[in-house]
């Protein structure tokens, strides 16, 4: 396996630990009624138990490590090739489009993943993520654990697009802003703030996106988990993309697609700045720091 493959991995799990309280909350605010009222006393009623603060961990750890790894090996090979098509070096757009790329190609392992990382948070009925996956597979079958797949796949390309493209953008003005400064203090505050700032423009610019992921990923079918939407859909249909959008603007407007949006930032922020901080260290304890570039495959 290549450096970047286990620095992907090891960041991406590190990642989830450190934020998954957080993104508990994020998913009961964007998911229909799951908290009843928006302040902080209601915030800390969702850790009750101290099995409230890792669940839905159990999919995201295995499956983010390895989406994340996925990912920065599509993205740093993506790059590559970009840039040795297109003669160019350090450019933003080929930044962009190649973080587009390996979000795009996490698709296979990120919908799964959010679809039973989603539903394991909520809270009622409380259940672990293996429960889920066996009831999803017993009751739809491999195809279940992939619903919800167009609108994840538009949320993690758009996303991570974002995502490389802030952060490489942030290093370059941050060099350039301080000339003078020792190395190590320069990389150590550069990692994490730009890290930090990385997620938080990723959210910012694919949040309404992923409360419609998060609302159409919640629905189920029979009558063992009440749906999400005001009108509940038939036992054997549930809502598209479009049709979820539609009834949560009638519901509140413009203003229920960033619900969820000022707690998604605070852990974007925090989980980043560790996420970025990590994935730096290791690949330059294997050898492959940034100033050594992949060549393409």
């Amino acid at each position: 396996m290549s450096a970047d493959f286990w620095a992907g991995y090891i960041s991406g799990a590190v990642g989830i630990l450190i934020g998954n309280p957080l993104d508990l909350i994020k998913v009961r605010l964007q998911a229909r009624d799951a908290i009843a009222s928006q302040t902080p006393a209601s915030y800390v009623r969702q850790f009750d138990s101290k099995s409230a603060l890792v669940a839905g961990t159990a999919a995201p750890v295995l499956g983010y490590g390895a989406l994340n790894a996925l990912l920065f090996v599509s993205y740093n090979r993506s790059e590559a090739a970009l840039n040795a098509a297109f003669n160019t070096q350090h450019n933003l757009w080929a930044t962009w489009l190649a973080g587009a790329i390996g979000g795009l190609a996490t698709w296979v392992v990120s919908t799964p993943t959010e679809l039973i990382k989603c539903r394991a948070q909520l809270p009622s009925p409380p259940q672990s993520s293996w429960s889920i996956t066996k009831h999803v597979l017993r009751t739809e079958g491999v195809k279940g654990l992939y619903f919800g797949g167009v609108v994840t796949a538009l949320r993690d390309s758009i996303g991570y697009g974002f995502y490389f493209w802030s952060y490489e953008w942030s290093s370059k003005w941050i060099e350039s802003s301080r000339p003078n400064a020792s190395a190590f203090s320069q990389d150590a505050a550069k990692v994490l703030l730009c890290g930090g700032l990385a997620g938080v423009v990723t959210w910012a610019s694919i949040f309404p996106l992923d409360v419609i992921k998060t609302r159409v990923q919640t629905q189920t079918f029979g009558a063992e988990m009440a749906p999400l939407l005001g009108s509940p859909p038939s036992p054997q249909r549930r809502l598209g993309a479009i049709e979820v959008a539609r009834d949560a603007y009638k519901e509140g407007g413009m203003r229920v697609f960033f619900r969820g949006l000022t707690v998604c930032s605070v852990r974007a922020f925090i989980v980043n700045a560790v996420q970025w901080a990590v994935y730096e260290w290791v690949m330059l304890e294997l050898g492959q720091g940034r100033n050594k570039r992949l060549e393409p495959i």
